[in-house]
């Protein structure tokens, strides 16, 4: 059975469902039916929401698990949570300032652009 598209494929806006179907029996429902916001996330957004709930939302088991790193999963997480349509906002810049420190320690940035990134 094929995925469920959730948004239009011409002018790209959400897309509803107005038809179900018992395969078992036949009967066939009408009406306007909402997915979940769930649907609307790409296979890719929705794997790594399945991963981060299997790791229990421990983020170095998702490190590990998808082998990124830690800026990486929570860049990707806040991408998800805004996707949902929930805010990022709170407690966004102190956790800016641990992702500019995890990426400085791993060697992804040097001390100068760590400190740019800081002020």
């Amino acid at each position: 059975m094929n995925k469920i598209i959730s948004r239009c494929p011409v002018c790209n806006h959400e897309l509803t469902v107005a038809r179900l179907k018992c395969d078992s029996c036949d009967t066939v429902i009408e009406n306007n039916f909402k997915l979940s916001k769930f649907d609307y996330l790409s296979d890719e957004e929705l794997y790594f929401t399945e991963t981060f709930i299997r790791c229990r939302g421990n983020i170095k088991e998702v490190e590990k698990e998808l082998s990124i790193s830690y800026p990486t999963v929570r860049s990707k997480l806040d991408a998800v949570i805004k996707k949902l349509g929930y805010e990022t906002d709170a407690g966004e810049q102190s956790m800016k300032k641990e992702e500019i420190l995890k990426a400085l320690e791993n060697g992804e940035i040097t001390a100068e652009q760590a400190i740019a990134q800081l002020k």
